[in-house]
C-alpha cells in the first residue's frame, strides 16, 4: 500500500501561506508595528541625528557611542530596519484593505430586506403602529418619505406583506478603507522619498559613500548621482557673488554628491533680526542657470517661501560664513610671545611659530558673528536670545578664576561681533577660542574683553575678563602682565610699595614689608622657588598661607598680602606705564575698580592654555546660504495620504451608518385598507442622537407615538 505525500505538501504550503497571510492582515501585527515606529521616532527626536561620531562619544562615552552607531539609532529616519518596517506595514495595511473591502464593497450595496419580520422586535429601536392605508400604499410612502430624506430605499413585496429597507451613511464603511489606504500612501511616500531610493540608485549605477575631504570639484564620479536621480534631498552652501550646482546627501558613513540640472548663483542674503536677537526674516536673492538652455532665472528664497525649477524644490535652510576675512591681534599671554597682526580667512588657516623652540602651532578660523545678543540676567539658565543659543551670563559664571556675579533681571543686549578660532598643535590636539570685539560691561562697572575657551565641543566657554585701560585697549594690560614676569622690574616695584607706605625712620619696618612684598608678587607671579602652584596667582598666595600661617591666624594674614599685593602691582603698572613713555595712573575710584579686575585677571590668565589670545581688529562679512534641494515625487502621495487620513477619520467619527426596516402586513379579518406596520432603526453607535432620530422616523413613516 502506498500514500501520496504531494496532495500533504501542498496542502501544508497552503495552510503556511494562509497563516502567514492572515499573520500580516492581522490588527495585532499591524498595532506591533506602529508600537515600534512609534518607539523609534521618540529615538530619533531625542538623540540629534546625523552629527559627527565625536559628538556621540563626547555625550554618552566610546562604548554607548558605538552602540548607538552599530543600531544606527544616530541615523534612525535611514537606517535598514526602519525602512523595513515601514514596507512590512504597507504590506499589512495592504493585506488588511484586501481582506476586507470585498465585505464592505458587499454590504455598501445589500439593503437587507431579506431579513425576518419576527426580527425587528429583538432591535433596541423597534416600534408596531396599525395604519388606515393598504400595505402596498403604505410601503411607497414610506419609500418616498425615506428617499426625499436622504435614504436609499428598497422595496419588497413578499406573500404576506411588504418589506421597506433603506439605509444611510454608508461612507462609514468608506472611512475604513480610506484611512487604512492614507496609512499605506504616507508609508510609500516616506519611502520614495527616503534614503531607500537613493541607496538603490548608488547599487544600481554603481556609486558609493565619499568618505575623504577637499574640493569638492575634485570628487570623482564614483561618489556623484546624475541630476536625473527620481528622488534626493541634500544641503548646498552658495556664498555671496558665487554659484554651485552640487548638493550634498548625508550618510551614515560619509557623503554623496549630488548634481543638480542648475547652477544657483546667490546675488544678495538679507537677514533680519528682532530686538532679542532672533532672527525673523532670512532671504536670499539668488539666479538659477540651467545648464541645459543657459537660461537665467531671477527668484528670491525665504523661509516657507521656496523656489520651484524642474521638479526641484530649493529651500532656504540657514545661513553661514561665506569667507569672510578677518583681521587679527595677537595678545601676548605669556614672556616668550610677542605681539604681531595677522589676517585670515574664515574656513581657512595660518601656520604659526613660537617660541625659542620654533613650536608650530596651526591658526583655523572657524566663524565670525556679527550680531551677538546675550542675556545679562543673573537667574537667566539659558538666553533664548542668540541666533546660536549662546548665554553669556551663564558662560561667565563658569569663567576661568573668581570674580564678583551681579544681580540683575534678565537684560539682552547687543555685545557686537565676535571671533570663533582654534589653536592646533604639531600633534593635532586643538582647543577652541571665542573672543568679542569690543569691551563689554557685565555689571561690575569696568569694561571687560571677553576671551573664551574649551577643551572639546560638548564643553561650554568658560571666560577669561580682562579690563580696559582709559584708551578703552587691553594695551595697559598687556604691560603689567609683561612686568609682572620680568623679575628686575617686579623688585623696582616692591622697593618703590615699600618707600611710600613706610616711614623713612624706620628702616626695619621697610625692610621686612620689602621681603613680605617680594614674596607676596613671586608667589602671584608664580616665580617663588619651591611654590607648591607653579602657575601662581591668587591660589598660590592661599597656598603659602594654609602652608605657614596658623588657622587662626590665616583671615588676618590673608588680608594683608592681598592688601600689600594690590599696592605692589598697582607700582608696578606704574612702572610699566613709566618704562612705555605714558603718563603715571591717577589715583581715582576708577582706577581702583580697574586694578581690582586687573589682579583678578592676571590671577586667572596662569591657566589661559594658550601663549596668545587673538583679538578681532576688522573684518570684511561675506555671508553665505544654505539652501536643502528636493526632489520629492513623494510629497504628492503623502500630501494624498493626508487627505485620505482626514476623509476616513471624519467619516468613521462623524458619519453613522443607519439601518431602517418597516414591515408592513394586512390586518385579519379586516378589509383592504388596515395595514400592521412593525418598524426597526439599526446604527453602529448608540448615540442620543439616534434617540432623537428614531423618535422622529417613528412619528413620521407609522405615526407611533412613546
Amino acid at each position: 500500500m502506498s500514500v501520496s505525500t504531494h496532495g500533504v505538501r501542498v496542502k501544508t504550503r497552503s495552510h503556511a501561506l494562509r497563516a502567514a497571510v492572515e499573520l500580516f492582515s492581522s490588527m495585532r501585527f499591524s498595532i506591533s508595528l506602529l508600537t515600534v515606529i512609534c518607539i523609534a521616532s521618540v529615538i530619533g527626536t531625542v538623540l540629534k541625528q546625523q552629527e559627527p561620531l565625536v559628538n556621540y562619544v563626547n555625550q554618552f562615552g566610546p562604548f554607548w557611542a558605538q552602540v548607538f552607531a552599530a543600531a544606527s539609532l544616530t541615523t534612525v529616519y535611514s537606517a535598514w530596519w526602519f525602512m523595513l518596517i515601514l514596507a512590512f506595514l504597507v504590506l499589512s495595511t495592504s493585506l488588511c484593505i484586501a481582506r476586507s473591502t470585498p465585505k464592505i464593497w458587499a454590504d455598501f450595496k445589500i439593503y437587507k430586506e431579506n431579513i425576518r419580520a419576527q426580527s425587528l422586535k429583538a432591535f433596541a429601536h423597534h416600534a408596531q403602529a396599525t395604519l388606515a392605508e393598504a400595505p402596498e400604499v403604505a410601503a411607497r410612502r414610506i419609500g418616498q418619505t425615506l428617499a426625499s430624506g436622504g435614504w436609499k430605499v428598497k422595496l419588497q413585496q413578499r406573500d404576506n406583506g411588504w418589506m421597506v429597507a433603506a439605509k444611510a451613511g454608508a461612507a462609514n464603511k468608506l472611512g475604513y478603507i480610506a484611512a487604512h489606504s492614507a496609512i499605506v500612501l504616507i508609508c510609500l511616500g516616506g519611502l520614495f522619498d527616503g534614503d531607500l531610493v537613493v541607496k538603490a540608485q548608488m547599487l544600481l549605477n554603481g556609486k558609493s559613500v565619499f568618505k575623504g575631504g577637499g574640493l569638492i570639484a575634485d570628487v570623482p564620479a564614483d561618489y556623484r548621482l546624475g541630476p536625473n536621480n527620481p528622488t534626493f534631498r541634500g544641503n548646498i552652501l552658495v556664498a555671496e557673488g558665487s554659484r554651485s550646482s552640487t548638493a550634498i546627501l548625508n550618510q551614515s558613513e560619509g557623503v554623496v554628491l549630488q548634481d543638480l540640472p542648475f547652477a544657483i548663483e546667490l546675488k544678495k542674503f538679507v537677514v533680519e533680526y528682532y530686538s532679542t536677537g532672533m532672527p525673523k526674516l532670512f532671504a536670499s536673492d539668488i539666479v538659477i542657470h540651467d545648464k541645459e538652455t543657459g537660461a537665467a532665472i531671477p527668484a528670491r528664497v525665504e523661509v516657507n517661501h521656496p523656489a520651484n525649477y524642474k521638479g526641484v524644490e530649493i529651500y532656504q535652510s540657514s545661513f553661514d560664513d561665506g569667507g569672510s576675512k578677518v583681521s587679527l591681534r595677537a595678545v601676548p599671554m605669556g614672556a616668550a610671545t610677542k605681539p604681531f597682526e595677522i589676517e585670515g580667512t574664515i574656513g581657512g588657516t595660518s601656520q604659526l611659530t613660537q617660541g625659542a623652540g620654533g613650536e608650530k602651532l596651526t591658526l583655523e578660523y572657524t566663524a565670525l558673528r556679527i550680531i551677538n545678543v546675550e542675556n545679562f540676567g543673573a537667574n537667566a539658565a539659558a538666553s533664548g536670545a542668540d541666533v546660536r543659543k549662546v548665554d553669556l551670563r551663564h558662560s561667565i559664571d563658569s569663567r576661568l578664576g573668581a570674580a564678583n556675579k551681579t544681580q540683575t533681571q534678565k537684560v539682552l543686549r547687543n555685545v557686537g561681533p565676535s571671533i570663533t578660532y582654534k589653536l592646533r598643535d604639531a600633534a593635532g590636539q586643538a582647543r577652541e577660542f571665542h573672543n568679542y570685539m569690543l569691551p563689554v560691561d557685565t555689571g561690575d562697572g569696568v569694561p571687560v574683553y571677553l576671551l573664551g575657551m574649551r577643551e572639546n565641543p560638548a564643553d561650554t566657554f568658560r571666560y577669561l575678563r580682562i579690563p580696559v585701560d582709559a584708551e578703552g585697549s587691553i594695551d595697559s594690560f598687556t604691560r603689567l602682565r609683561s612686568a609682572l614676569l620680568d623679575p628686575a622690574l617686579r623688585a623696582q616695584a616692591v622697593q618703590r610699595y615699600a618707600a611710600k607706605a613706610v616711614d623713612p625712620s624706620r628702616p626695619e619696618l621697610a625692610q621686612q614689608l620689602n621681603l613680605s612684598a617680594n614674596r607676596a608678587l613671586a608667589l602671584f607671579a608664580g616665580a617663588e622657588p619651591g611654590g607648591k602652584s607653579a602657575k601662581g596667582g591668587l591660589q598660590a598666595i592661599a597656598d603659602f598661607i594654609e602652608a605657614n600661617v596658623p588657622e587662626a591666624e590665616r583671615e588676618k594674614a590673608g588680608s594683608v598680602l592681598v592688601r600689600i599685593l594690590n599696592g605692589v602691582l598697582f607700582e608696578l603698572l606704574q612702572t610699566a606705564q613709566t618704562q612705555a613713555g605714558l603718563p603715571p595712573l591717577e589715583p581715582s575710584e576708577k582706577t581702583q575698580g580697574y586694578m581690582t579686575q586687573a589682579v583678578l585677571a592676571l590671577s586667572d590668565v596662569q591657566f589661559y592654555p594658550a601663549p596668545m589670545a587673538f583679538e578681532l581688529t576688522n573684518f570684511t562679512q561675506v555671508q553665505a546660504s544654505v539652501f536643502q534641494v528636493a526632489r520629492a515625487p513623494g510629497k504628492k502621495v503623502v500630501y494624498l495620504g493626508c487627505a485620505f487620513l482626514i476623509l476616513g477619520v471624519f467619516a468613521m467619527l462623524y458619519v453613522r451608518e443607519r439601518r431602517v426596516w418597516v414591515w408592513l402586513s394586512q390586518v385579519d379579518g379586516e378589509g383592504q385598507g388596515r395595514t400592521e406596520a412593525s418598524m426597526a432603526l439599526s446604527t453602529n453607535r448608540k448615540t442620543l442622537d439616534g434617540d432623537h432620530e428614531f423618535d422622529h422616523l417613528k412619528s413620521k413613516l407609522i405615526g407611533a407615538k412613546d
